[in-house]
């Protein structure tokens, strides 16, 4: 009866234990698309200027800026483009 009990939590032990013992990482891909977005080593990229887009009845005031995100394995810096929408009267 004792070995009833135990067997559930000694396969959960034994699941967890072979799967961190895999070695099945999965790699990160440094790659994009889209470099609007995202740029990978260099400078910083310059920020692009504050603008204005009408949506109708309102319009959105957007803010662009850069920062930097970390780095790759080999120290790369990740530039990573944060964008700040904001309703404002239209003019």
């Amino acid at each position: 009866m004792p070995l009833r009990r135990c067997l559930p939590a000694v396969l959960v032990a034994a699941a967890l234990i072979a799967g961190c013992a895999s070695n099945s990482t999965i790699a990160p891909r440094y790659t994009t698309e889209n470099p609007d977005l995202l740029r990978i080593g260099g400078e910083r990229p310059s920020n692009p200027d504050v603008r204005t887009e009408n949506a109708g009845s309102f319009c959105m005031e957007i803010t662009e800026r850069w920062n930097e995100h970390g780095k790759t394995p080999d120290g790369q810096v990740l530039w990573a483009k944060d964008t700040l929408r904001k309703v404002v009267p239209c003019q």
